[in-house]
């Protein structure tokens, strides 16, 4: 491990303490030209005595504003501090969980779908750019199984948006439908593609290989980049001892989405987008010439309390520790997989994830109603999946398993 390492409680609040102490301090500074405070101090109060030993919510009381991307360069100097820590957690998750080499760029964003939109606009404005292409020239390829925020990054940018079908048993890519989906997109007049890779789909926990896709595409002499939507997956398939992890290891690889508000019990709006360096260029907002270092985000304003919270939590556990968590995960789900062998009950299960989903035909409606578990689709489900996160104990899963037919 390059940069990740366990820290106990009280070098974790000395260094969020710290960093707020090297950002500005609007209860005793004379700022008068940026447009934002702390919290409105009539409502939260800074002076509560526990807030000495709690530094994510001093976080929040004291209000950072993460605007920009802050591992280019320049960025607005009020909040230094903070945005030390999120460069920090970026170097985390791109060297130490995805395996990759050389320099990254990257931000906390809002949460998955921004990440996939903001890659997807880099990868527009590169072939715009660099080839001369326009929007309607170039295609997002992605697996049925994929995510929607590759339809609204579509609607929104003005690609086109191409679906490659998946076995509808162990939900691999068909090679046979992505041979189809190159040659229509071709045909189509669509000259360079943005694939998108998933490390576990929200549905079904599923792992695409990117060499399906960087054979086929080679093989059609299509100019593409990729990005891996690891929204789900990130914090959990790198530690799940299964090879073959679409990360930065793979050199096609240039950018990837975590969403550490699903796996790492982050407060909601803690998405992360990580790109190799050199690409975040490709989406510089010129015209934000008010913003120290400009913004070449999607979302712009952020608050770097979200930032601090993913890094409290990572440093909270260390490498080994959130091994262990996620082998922990594994084991119950591992328990569950054997009951429904026992039961021949259908389902699929990615091997060594924790997400278990459930052919619709042995899912009553009110025990899917009772321990809400989620359709593929509300208005004709197929499939009903259990994600066996830190709260689902095998004590909860029992009266689940009992209930299907």
């Amino acid at each position: 491990m390059k940069y990740w390492r366990k820290l106990d409680q009280s070098d974790i609040r000395k260094r969020v303490f710290e960093a707020l102490n090297e950002n500005v301090n609007f209860y005793t500074e004379a700022i008068v030209g940026v447009p934002a405070s702390h919290l409105d101090s009539k409502v939260f109060f800074s002076d509560a005595s526990f807030l000495k030993d709690a530094p994510f919510l001093s976080s929040l009381i004291h209000n950072p504003n993460h605007i920009g991307c802050h591992t280019l360069g320049k960025s607005e100097s009020f909040f230094s501090g903070t945005q030390e820590i999120e460069r920090d957690l970026i170097a985390i998750c791109a060297h130490d969980i995805l395996r990759g080499e050389g320099e990254f760029d990257g931000y906390v964003a809002s949460g998955g779908t921004e990440a996939n939109m903001q890659a997807a606009w880099i990868f527009r404005n590169y072939f715009m750019q660099e080839m001369g292409l326009n929007a309607d020239e170039i295609a997002l390829l992605a697996s049925s199984d994929g995510h929607y925020s590759m339809a609204k990054a579509c609607n929104v940018l003005g690609l086109n948006l191409y679906s490659v079908q998946v076995d509808d048993d162990q939900r691999s890519l068909q090679k046979v439908d992505l041979d189809r989906a190159i040659a229509q997109l071709k045909s189509d007049g669509n000259k360079a593609v943005i694939v998108v890779v998933n490390m576990m789909t929200t549905m079904f926990g599923s792992v695409d290989q990117p060499s399906v896709y960087i054979e086929a595409l080679k093989s059609a002499d299509l100019p593409f980049k990729i990005h891996v939507d690891g929204a789900y997956g990130g914090f959990f398939y790198p530690f799940s001892g299964e090879k073959n992890i679409p990360d930065f290891s793979i050199p096609e690889i240039t950018s990837v989405t975590l969403d550490a508000h699903k796996m790492v019990q982050a407060p909601y709006g803690t998405g992360m987008f990580i790109i190799r360096k050199g690409w975040m260029n490709y989406a510089a907002t010129k015209e934000a010439s008010y913003v120290e270092g400009e913004d070449s985000t999607l979302i712009g304003s952020r608050s770097g309390a979200n930032a601090v919270a993913i890094w409290m939590i990572l440093s909270t556990y260390g490498p080994y520790a959130w091994r262990e968590k996620i082998f922990v995960l594994q084991k119950r789900t591992d328990w569950l997989e054997q009951q429904l062998k026992e039961k021949r009950i259908a389902y699929f299960r990615q091997p060594s994830s924790n997400i278990i989903t459930i052919r619709a035909g042995h899912v009553p409606h009110e025990l899917a109603e009772k321990f809400v578990m989620v359709p593929d689709n509300h208005h004709a489900p197929k499939w009903f999946k259990i994600v066996v996160m830190e709260h689902v104990s095998i004590e909860r899963l029992i009266p689940v398993v009992e209930g299907l037919v």
